[in-house]
């Protein structure tokens, strides 16, 4: 056996993967930036200034739930500092409840106020108006979208592994 030919093949397919990990990378920040355009654009559309869209996304993954921050945190929706401003700027624009815990007075459990819920209803308008559009337009079937999510956990439970020294 060749085992130039081998190291070539070996050498191409490292390439390929490295390429193309590398545009998947770029895709998904992009993804994330672009998603946050797309809230603010349907916020600035609705009159909607006082909050910024990953305050927005924030209520809407909060939901119907109460929840503290480091809840959000662990759950890696989002960052130490981040999300402690952000839930601060909620409750002061009246987006949320909040609410020491009598047990430990260190915790602080939130959820959403009416106003709150509004603007979640809004997101959720928004995503099931791109989950339909996706679909009629042919953008996206259900299985392709399936199949991205299966990838994209793959990928977390990789890079969690990874922050894990499993590997």
């Amino acid at each position: 056996m060749d085992t130039t030919i081998s190291a070539d093949i070996i050498d191409g397919t490292t390439t390929a993967m490295m390429s193309g990990y590398l545009e998947t990378l770029s895709l998904v920040e992009r993804m994330h930036r672009l998603l946050l355009d797309v809230v603010k654009d349907e916020f600035e559309r609705l009159g909607v200034l006082e909050i910024n869209s990953v305050q927005a996304l924030l209520l809407f993954n909060i939901g119907a739930q109460e929840v503290t921050a480091g809840e959000l945190k662990s759950r890696g929706f989002y960052q130490g500092s981040n999300v402690s401003y952000n839930l601060r700027k909620l409750v002061d624009l009246g987006y949320m409840h909040h609410e020491r815990s009598a047990t430990d007075r260190r915790s602080v459990r939130v959820r959403l106020t009416d106003k709150g819920l509004a603007t979640r209803a809004i997101l959720s308008d928004l995503f099931r108006r791109h989950a339909t559009g996706l679909g009629d337009r042919r953008i996206l079937s259900l299985d392709r979208v399936e199949g991205v999510n299966a990838a994209l956990r793959n990928l977390e439970r990789y890079w969690t592994d990874q922050i894990r020294y499993i590997y």
